[in-house]
């Protein structure tokens, strides 16, 4: 038996091979006591290579296990001989571990190999329902062969640049699949957009192809597609991926284009653009690979412990990062079923939740919190969740204890991640409430971190807040034909996030904030997120975004928009009584304003720059300014 030892910022990562008897387990022990343990965050065994494992080499990890206390260990390509060892003798019940078919890895695919090998090697059952339709690998594979037929024919070849603009969908994954056969970058495109803000994307990105789906501002179809074709746009052609548009009902043209497009596809090419918000100036293309992708999606499902067994509830939409990640290949690399609701209205969701039986179901805190108003919850109808990631904005430790008592049964986890990189950082199997709610997480295996003091162009001190940086294996190739001044990757390659956190004593990073949020009031730098986890401790308060507004004495000051819960009113003195306990006098909000709801964006996340726009001008109406 061999072990090859890697590490990289706290995470240690061991390839072992052969067998762990009897005669090899006191070498192994013997190379894994070699190791650093004061300087290890994370231990990561990679099995690919094991055969077998005896009494004594479980022994070994249970010595392991126990040194790493509650630091994250874990087993990964944990061929199926070996994880039935782990299942027979509780062992599994011990050990974080990931059972893989040790013959497949994704790692080094591009998409149009991964959907290949699917076919070859995944499951024969349905691993997708969509529309009152179900579909196998096979039948996922044919309808994308399909439409890459029609989509060649329109002129989409290797490098085109082909927009998918739609919700959710099975007509959604197809066409991605499709762009991917013909090698060419699949674009995706927020289906709120305008005809003019599809223009505007069509210059960023160069699209040329764009498919869309059921687009609420297409009001009048032919009047929007010809306005996405005006003078200034550089798309020349649509294609209907609506849901009126079944391809199972095209499986018998498949014999017609089978073993077309054939040509080579790496996995490191660029074949996916995710646009920045833009919500403060022009948007920006993220280009990513196949490489990325699939290796963050398999990060993630390590991490979740995603297997065959869970189901998985899609809402986060696939146009985001995590919705293409942690949603459609995290899922599918573990050949977990995926069902997508007619609606993301709360009732539809319950329904698919209970009816289905789904284990899995990712989002952000709002909509979890949007579940548990909906007169219809209980208890009982979300008791098979399992695992749920949070990502997008904080949760308080209130909201925390109310979901942790609303859905027993689930494991809460906290991602954070940015379009041009994800994940970055997440939280773990049985972290505390406190790392939850209080954290971000730990760097994820293969990513680095630094807090950099930018002011002195430095790394800072341990424990102080300064800009997040970040590189690894998922980071963009860049910002499509963005200046370089643009280019957020500095010349050492640091991703600078514009993020502001701390490490602290665990490893675990605390967020802060955007670095342009900082409220700065009198020249005291004040964080919206700390404001906002106080006032959030009212168990009346269902949800609060903490912003800065002008004020002519100042410069600026804080201004706090609060959502109640049903029935609920706001009690302003009170809220102020109870923040003076608790904050320095200048960071208690001069101004509360009570909404009965928040604007969204696509993505479930509360739209920020507009709800600050609609604090500002309610401030401006009430001082008379």
């Amino acid at each position: 038996m061999l072990t090859e030892i890697l590490s990289s910022s706290g995470n240690a990562v061991v390839n072992v091979s052969g067998r762990i008897d009897t005669s090899t387990a006191p070498a192994f022990q013997n190379e894994m006591n070699a190791l650093d343990y004061d300087a290890i965050e994370r231990l990561t065994l990679d099995f690919s290579d094991v055969l077998y494992v005896s009494s004594a080499g479980l022994r070994v990890l249970l010595v392991l296990k126990k040194r790493m206390g509650d630091r994250p260990f874990a087993l990964i390509n944990v061929n199926a001989s070996v994880a039935e060892i782990l299942e027979t003798t509780g062992f599994s019940q011990l050990l974080d571990y990931r059972a893989v078919n040790s013959d497949t890895d994704y790692s080094h695919m591009s998409f149009k190999e991964f959907l290949a090998q699917k076919v070859r090697t995944g499951t024969a059952e349905a691993v997708l329902y969509s529309d009152g339709l179900s579909y196998t690998w096979s039948e996922l594979d044919k309808c994308a062969q399909i439409m890459a037929a029609d989509l060649h024919k329109q002129g989409v070849t290797k490098g085109s640049h082909v927009a998918i603009s739609s919700p959710n969908s099975a007509n959604w994954i197809i066409t991605f699949y499709a762009i991917q056969k013909l090698g060419a970058i699949a674009c995706l495109v927020n289906f709120n957009l305008g005809a003019q803000e599809v223009v505007t994307l069509s210059k960023v990105g160069d699209i040329t192809h764009f498919c869309y789906g059921a687009m609420p501002q297409m009001k009048d179809e032919g009047e929007f597609l010809s306005a996405i074709k005006s003078d200034g746009s550089l798309i020349t052609s649509v294609y209907d991926i609506r849901g009126s548009v079944n391809f199972k009902d095209r499986l018998g043209e498949y014999g017609n284009v089978e073993g077309r497009f054939e040509g080579k596809v790496e996995a490191d090419d660029a074949c996916v653009m995710i646009f920045t918000s833009g919500s403060t100036g022009t948007p920006k293309g993220v280009l990513l690979s196949a490489y990325n992708i699939l290796n963050a999606s398999s990060a993630m499902a390590d991490i979740i412990r995603l297997s065959s067994q869970d189901k998985a509830c899609l809402i986060t939409p696939m146009f985001h990062i995590l919705g293409l990640t942690t949603g459609l290949f995290a899922n599918g690399i573990a050949d977990a079923p995926m069902f997508i609701p007619e609606s993301l209205k709360t009732a539809e969701l319950i329904r698919v939740i209970s009816t289905e039986g789904i284990t899995a179901f990712h989002s952000v805190p709002t909509m979890m919190l949007a579940i548990v108003n909906n007169p219809g919850f209980s208890v009982e109808k979300v008791s098979s969740l399992r695992a749920t990631i949070l990502a997008g904005s904080p949760v308080s430790e209130a909201q925390m204890v109310m979901l942790r008592e609303k859905f027993p049964a689930n494991n809460f986890y906290i991602a954070y991640g940015l379009s041009e990189m994800a994940p970055v950082t997440m939280t773990v199997y049985g972290d505390t409430e406190e790392h939850i709610t209080q954290t971000i997480g730990k760097p994820v295996g293969g990513v680095e971190i630094k807090i950099w003091d930018t002011a002195n162009n430095c790394e800072c001190k341990p424990g102080d807040t300064g800009e997040i940086i970040v590189q690894g294996y998922n980071l963009m190739s860049c910002y499509y034909k963005a200046e370089l001044d643009k280019q957020a990757v500095d010349a050492e390659g640091w991703l600078h996030t514009g993020d502001l956190g701390h490490f602290d004593a665990e490893g675990y990073i605390h967020f802060s904030g955007r670095a342009k949020e900082l409220i700065i009031r009198g020249g005291e730098n004040i964080v919206p997120n700390e404001i906002a986890s106080a006032i959030s401790e009212d168990e009346a308060v269902a949800d609060v975004k903490v912003v800065g507004v002008p004020d002519n004495f100042w410069g600026e000051t804080v201004a706090a928009a609060v959502l109640m819960k049903d029935g609920c009113t706001f009690d302003e003195a009170a809220m102020r009584a109870a923040l003076a306990g608790k904050l320095a006098k200048y960071k208690i909000p001069a101004y509360f304003i009570v909404y009965d709801k928040f604007p969204f964006l696509p993505n479930g996340k509360v739209d920020a720059v507009n709800l600050k726009k609609d604090v500002i001008e309610k401030v401006s109406r009430l001082t008379g300014k």
